[in-house]
């Protein structure tokens, strides 16, 4: 293992005073050139692991820096383990758990009492998972707590607030095709991934009144929203003893989860390749391919090698081959990037985008795919790889710059069943990467000439027909319905 492990790379910038011009550098220079330094030793602090009586782990790491505490909870579950019948409801759990009320509190008076004690609150949710956080002074942590417990455990789910949820959604929904990356995005992951939730974009059809009924949302809060399913995180100026209680307490009142939660469906990622246009008379090009790879978060050589392979072919920035390239050399695009995706459990996606003017996209597309050949034949050099190390191990510190950074991403490595020393193996790992590493990755796993290209533009401006790159399927997406003046609450058709 090198010397260079959980080490930041120190730079010395030496600026000689003016006098340095003359014929002879001024006195000292070999000297401060010569000078050594030890390594700075990057050590995060350490959370506290402890167990509350009902089973539920609570991270914990005492801050006394500001009379401020940050209480974080994570729930295991989401929208992406049900049926599409819940698929609504199960989106707009988070946003409701905040906005909506409590049995207790309507949903003004929550405002009100967050607004007066100066909380801040964050809601948030994905496929497979609910988050929220609730940072408060120390002196009002008892009521703060309270009332953010109740928030999460007893929902009002008002329907006024319901109905501004879909509201809002259903006008998103109506101008999505008016934007052409997000649209590009949407019906490229909906290629790829088919009648899965990773391909899900919600619709006018998902946002029926009864679709968000207050059987389904409190259907789904059972089910995701319950003590089995929760890790919690603690910190800033309140000791162990001071919280443990009070957690307790909040805990003690919630009901135990109803059903066991389904295991995440597995996705079929489209395979084979082709080409697809979406036609729209745009002066820009919108292009995204892709193909699937089983690369996946972990201790393995290829999860490494893929990181840094990924910042040296379009991750990295200016840097990287693919926007010196599409941009510096040929002038193609403003801007083009990389993807490689390693989900823990799920097949991830290796692939590119970039968005380019229609006299110039076919030539875009064979320079992206000539970049990932490219890769596959030969080893980057030496200083690539250096430079993408160094990037990567330079920039992981400013991921642990407060104590609730560091228990926040160790709640996330651990409900990923990450192991304990996941971010000492990950800086190992990534340090030990050489460029027959990123080659062999690259040659095991990416496969250029099996990519699933999506066009959305204007075919009468492209510099060639894009047959030239495969057969072409034309996907007929109608232009959005306008707005009707009443705005979010206009029903579709």
């Amino acid at each position: 293992m090198r010397a260079r492990r959980w080490t930041l790379t120190l730079a010395l910038a030496l600026q000689a005073p003016c006098s340095a011009l003359s014929a002879q550098d001024p006195p000292g220079r070999d000297a401060a050139l010569g000078l050594e330094f030890p390594p700075l030793v990057f050590a995060p602090p350490e959370p506290e692991l402890h167990t509350l009586a009902g089973g539920v782990e609570v991270l914990y790491l005492e801050d006394n820096t500001l009379p401020l505490v940050n209480v974080f909870a994570r729930f295991r579950g989401g929208y992406a383990l049900f049926d599409r019948a819940y698929y609504a409801a199960g989106m707009s759990l988070a946003s409701l758990l905040r906005t909506g009320g409590t049995r207790t509190l309507t949903p003004d008076s929550v405002d009100l009492f967050l607004e007066s004690h100066a909380v801040q609150t964050s809601f948030g949710g994905g496929g497979e998972s609910i988050t929220s956080a609730m940072n408060v002074l120390g002196d009002d942590l008892a009521e703060a707590l309270e009332v953010w417990g109740e928030m999460l455990r007893e929902p009002r789910f008002a329907q006024g607030r319901v109905e501004v949820w879909r509201g809002q959604e259903l006008e998103s929904a109506l101008r999505r095709k008016d934007d052409p990356q997000r649209l590009a995005f949407s019906e490229f992951n909906r290629l790829m991934y088919g009648d899965h939730p990773v391909g899900w974009e919600i619709a006018p059809d998902d946002l029926e009144p009864e679709d968000l009924s207050r059987e389904k949302l409190e259907w789904v809060h059972a089910r995701v929203v319950c003590p089995e399913n929760l890790k919690l995180g603690v910190t800033g100026d309140v000791s162990w003893a001071e919280i443990e209680p009070r957690l307790e307490a909040m805990l003690a009142e919630w009901s135990a989860c109803e059903g066991e939660l389904p295991e995440p469906p597995t996705a079929r990622i489209r395979e084979g390749g082709g080409v697809f246009l979406i036609p729209r008379g745009l002066e820009q090009s919108t292009v995204v391919l892709a193909h699937a790879t089983d690369v996946r978060q972990g201790d393995h050589p290829d999860f490494f090698a893929s990181r840094i392979g990924n910042i040296i072919l379009g991750a990295g920035g200016f840097s990287s081959r693919l926007l010196s390239r599409v941009r510096t050399e040929e002038g193609y695009a403003y801007s083009a990037g990389s993807l490689w995706t390693t989900p823990r459990r799920q097949r991830g996606l290796v692939g590119a985008v970039t968005q380019t003017r229609p006299s110039t996209t076919v030539a875009a597309i064979r320079l992206i795919l000539d970049t990932f050949a490219e890769m596959t034949r030969e080893a980057p050099r030496s200083d690539e790889v250096r430079r993408a190390v160094d990037e990567t191990v330079n920039g992981f510190v400013f991921n642990f710059q407060s104590p609730s950074q560091i228990v926040f991403r160790r709640m996330l490595y651990r409900a990923e069943d990450l192991p304990e020393d996941w971010l000492q193996r990950y800086l190992d790992g990534v340090q030990e990467v050489d460029p027959e590493d990123v080659l062999q990755v690259f040659r095991e796993h990416v496969r250029p000439e099996e990519m699933t290209i999506l066009v959305l533009g204007d075919p009468d401006g492209f510099d060639e027909p894009l047959e030239s790159l495969g057969p072409v399927t034309v996907l007929e997406i109608e232009e959005a319905t306008p707005s009707s003046p009443s705005g979010g609450q206009r029903s579709p058709g």
